[in-house]
């Protein structure tokens, strides 16, 4: 889904990844009960929330998680963008900025949450915010990366696809 602009904050974060007051923000915060910190969600930015029964499936944890990224980076190399894993760090990055997050719960073995890949969203959202805690790291998008926006529904389905091949 593309979200109307918010930020979401997940159970790992902190208000210290605010950098204004709430009331200031253009945009509400959200609190969740997902892994992570604090994200922006909103136009130009696809969010996949899987719900899988992960027990049925054979999948732990962490598996699951390593192959939410891995769709990520299938989904991008569709595109021509060379995304990479970080280690220590969730997602998935070009060079210092990360192009999609990932904050999931899995609760009695279902998946629940997912992903954000940045499309061509106005990465000023992210501006008033320390993104997923990193104040060390950049956000950036497709568009930035290509030079160029991809539409929506191309990377959608190159994301279906990706998915399906992973699961």
């Amino acid at each position: 889904i593309e979200h109307a602009a918010v930020y979401t904050m997940g159970a790992r974060g902190g208000r210290e990844s605010v950098r204004l007051p709430q009331e200031a923000l253009r945009a509400p915060v959200v609190d969740t009960d997902r892994g992570g910190d604090i994200t922006w969600h909103g136009p130009g930015q696809i969010v996949a929330y899987p719900i899988l029964d992960l027990r049925a499936r054979g999948i732990g944890a962490g598996a699951y998680i390593d192959a939410l990224e891995g769709m990520l980076l299938d989904t991008l190399a569709a595109f021509g963008v060379a995304a990479s894993l970080v280690e220590g760090r969730r997602g998935a990055w070009v060079g210092d900025d990360k192009i999609a997050a990932l904050g999931v719960r899995v609760q009695g073995g279902v998946s629940l949450y997912g992903i954000a890949l940045n499309v061509a969203p106005d990465l000023a959202w992210f501006e008033d915010i320390v993104p997923c805690g990193l104040a060390d790291a950049g956000v950036t998008s497709m568009a930035r990366v290509l030079g160029g926006a991809p539409a929506l529904a191309d990377v959608r389905a190159a994301m279906q696809r990706a998915f399906a091949a992973r699961f």
